[in-house]
């Protein structure tokens, strides 16, 4: 079952573009990844790790890394965005940056590799 794929048909409009573009971003640059769940949302695996996800909320889309390192790592960048430990919010009209998406999904990518070389 293609979890992301459904919960990103259930959207609309703007929400929906936002959404897709995180997981077509994201399967660009980790080919590997997989449709899955992961903390009760829909989301890409890899290698059996959560990589990335994106909510719709009524104000905001969520970009979940599932790492506070990474977006501690790229704090400077995500100055004038919202951010808590596991979260950075943007909305569709004022979306986060491709290269700094980018830079969240291969950290994330980095760290399930140096997780399951040890």
């Amino acid at each position: 079952m293609d979890e992301f794929t459904e919960y990103i048909a259930g959207l609309d409009g703007p929400a929906k573009d936002a959404v897709e573009h995180v997981r077509a971003r994201a399967l660009e640059l980790v080919p590997d990844a997989e449709e899955g769940m992961s903390y009760g949302m829909a989301a890409l695996r890899y290698r059996g790790s959560p990589l990335v996800s994106a909510r719709a909320t009524a104000k905001h889309i969520g970009l979940y890394p599932f790492s506070p390192p990474a977006i501690d790592a790229l704090a400077p960048d995500l100055a004038g965005f919202s951010t808590s430990k596991g979260t950075v919010r943007f909305t569709p009209d004022r979306p986060l940056p491709d290269d700094v998406l980018d830079r969240l999904v291969l950290f994330r990518r980095d760290e399930i590799d140096a997780m399951r070389s040890r």
